[in-house]
């Protein structure tokens, strides 16, 4: 039983007539006739009655029509799928996002998902330190992560700059200040997040007290500010956070603790999309060029530092990310 045959049945069954049926699916007669014939012979039952005028329905070929159409319109739509598919259209991209990073996100996705309501956008929290594995593993197929990345199998590319940001106890006398600087930091011990949960972020805050020929005290976590856990060593006391990231505090210690920006030029770190090297599934494909397009178009790609370095400027003054060669 092919597909022809329940298209050629169909346009008997509706034309009753197998010159205009033949006429219509644009082939002769003949073969008309055969792929009737043909059903009726492997069905076992009889689909049409024929006299020397006219061609009828029986009952057994009335509840055989509607069987017949669902099938034609079910393999419509079935090639119809896979074309969206194939065109990047349709789909499944699954994300994986780094904490602080889902206001960014849910933006793109939303404009996405107006454009290409048929792919379905599948969102997972993720460490930066993570998400190279599972892009490899192809347990996710886009991450939105702070690098470093691996280069052999993955590529990435830039979208925004960072600030750092220093969370800590209201009652902390840092915390009368507008900004702070590293040397502010001197006497304070740094809540440092384990490196396989962002090495971007972990290397770079040590860095930061290099430059100064600071050595400070320091106290390893396996959390981060914005969990429970890291709101609450801070609130207790044991430290303070260098953070990245929108709204680095959890929200039930909003009232307990506070960020304030670390104001030095090399406190900042790039944001990158991420993707596998050999990707070739299109709909993953079309939505990191969405991503990266959406990004240079509406100028995302700020530099804090140049906001800083011109005192208090608006953020349209900012100069872009430059491009990496």
């Amino acid at each position: 039983m092919e597909l022809r045959h329940f298209q050629s049945f169909i346009a008997v069954a509706e034309e009753l007539n197998f010159t205009k049926a033949a006429k219509r699916l644009r082939i002769a007669q003949p073969p008309v006739s055969r792929h009737i014939r043909d059903l009726e012979e492997e069905l076992g039952v009889q689909l049409f009655e024929r006299n020397s005028n006219r061609v009828f329905l029986t009952d057994a070929g009335r509840s055989f029509l509607n069987e017949a159409r669902a099938v034609v319109q079910h393999v419509s739509q079935a090639v119809e799928a896979a074309r969206q598919v194939s065109s990047g259209w349709a789909g499944t991209v699954r994300l994986g996002i780094a904490r602080g990073l889902g206001d960014a996100v849910s933006r793109i996705v939303n404009e996405y998902l107006r454009m290409a309501p048929r792919v379905e956008i599948d969102v997972l929290n993720m460490p930066s330190g993570f998400q190279s594995a599972a892009l490899i593993d192809r347990k996710i197929d886009v991450g939105f992560m702070r690098p470093p990345t691996d280069g052999g199998q993955l590529v990435s590319a830039p979208l925004f700059l960072e600030p750092f940001s220093v969370v800590l106890r209201k009652t902390s006398p840092l915390a009368k200040h507008k900004a702070l600087r590293i040397c502010d930091l001197e006497h304070e011990t740094i809540l440092l997040i384990d490196r396989r949960i962002s090495p971007g972020v972990y290397d770079l805050t040590l860095s930061l007290f290099r430059e100064h020929r600071l050595e400070p005290k320091t106290v390893a976590t396996g959390t981060i500010s914005g969990d429970e856990a890291g709101s609450i060593l801070v609130a207790s006391g044991k430290g303070v956070y260098l953070a990245v990231g929108r709204n680095p505090i959890h929200p039930a210690f909003a009232d307990r603790l506070i960020t304030l920006p670390l104001r030095e030029t090399s406190a900042v770190t790039e944001v990158h999309v991420a993707w596998r090297r050999d990707e070739q599934a299109k709909a993953a494909m079309e939505f990191v060029q969405f991503t990266r397009n959406q990004f240079k178009s509406k100028a995302h790609l700020l530099d804090p530092r140049q906001i800083w370095a011109n005192g208090n400027k608006s953020r349209r003054s900012a100069r872009p990310l430059p491009r990496r060669k």
